[in-house]
């Protein structure tokens, strides 16, 4: 049994968010049927892992690309340095 609090939040008991797939941030939608009220978790299309590995893949490969143009900003002639900002020949 479960409860209803001041500010209208119904707690799921864990034994039917585990059967159910409930988890933390999970949609659920509250319909009416008749004298009863029916929650109705929303399912969320679970990404088979070759997906999740051919995003990391893809994250992986624009991070090597940002990594390779910094090496150009370095190169580009601006009369001064990023090192040269925090390094300017004081003693510390």
């Amino acid at each position: 049994m479960a409860r209803v609090t001041s500010k209208l939040q119904v707690t799921i008991p864990k034994a039917v968010a585990a059967r159910y797939g409930i988890v933390p941030g999970a949609e659920i939608a509250f319909e009416p049927a008749g004298d009863v009220i029916r929650v109705v978790p929303r399912r969320q299309p679970v990404r088979p892992t070759r997906d999740r590995v051919k995003l990391f893949q893809q994250m992986l490969s624009r991070q090597a690309e940002r990594q390779a143009g910094q090496d150009w900003i370095e190169t580009t002639e601006r009369g001064w340095r990023r090192e040269d900002l925090h390094d300017r020949g004081r003693t510390r």
